[in-house]
């Protein structure tokens, strides 16, 4: 079971879409939001992981044209949540983001995340610590991972709002949220070039 939890640790605690997103909506705009998103984030990743332990993700993602529609959504919808980190509270950005992220950005942000589907792929079909009860096993694993992404997450946001806090210049800030937007970007891009 300690491997399991180091596994979990590690496993979330690494940049992806939605530890970067979380940074970024707290720099941007604050605890509050930040909150609301990561509540989204939460609903969202516990969605995916009930889809992949009922094995639904399985049967989805094996169809090639349900995986590109879903790489798509993916992709355009992390564009537009990084857009919105990257110009908010800018002068010089096309169109200031005035709402934050909120909490069905979180949901929907979860649910087209490839990092999320390995991730839960990789923790509920491997790591088995409890033979004589695959439910057992389950529920351990559910409550196991909520309890170490639950901090993780808001670490994460407080990671962003003490960037905040820095009281940067605007340019610095605006660098610093074009970053992170980018950042978040990139892991998408590594974590689709993977091997399938």
């Amino acid at each position: 079971m300690l491997t399991f939890a180091l596994a979990v640790f590690f496993l979330i605690i690494t940049p992806g879409p939605g530890v970067l997103s979380v940074a970024g909506v707290g720099s941007a705009f604050g605890s509050g939001p930040g909150a609301r998103y990561i509540a989204g984030l939460f609903v969202g990743t516990n969605l995916v992981a009930i889809a992949v332990v009922s094995g639904m993700a399985a049967i989805v993602l094996a169809n090639e044209n349900i995986r590109l529609v879903l790489l798509i959504a993916s992709v355009g919808y992390l564009s537009y949540l990084a857009g919105k980190i990257a110009f908010s509270g800018t002068k010089i950005a096309f169109k200031e983001a005035s709402k934050a992220p909120g909490f069905w950005d979180g949901i929907i942000l979860q649910t087209v995340n490839p990092k999320a589907y390995a991730v839960n792929t990789t923790l509920f079909t491997g790591f088995a610590f409890w033979p004589d009860s695959l439910v057992m096993e389950t529920v351990l694993k559910f409550l196991i991972i909520n309890a170490i992404w639950t901090p993780i997450h808001f670490a994460w946001l407080y990671a962003g709002m003490s960037l905040h806090r820095l009281n940067l210049a605007p340019h610095v800030q605006r660098r610093v949220n074009i970053a992170m937007a980018t950042s978040m970007l990139l892991v998408v891009g590594l974590a689709l070039m993977a091997p399938k």
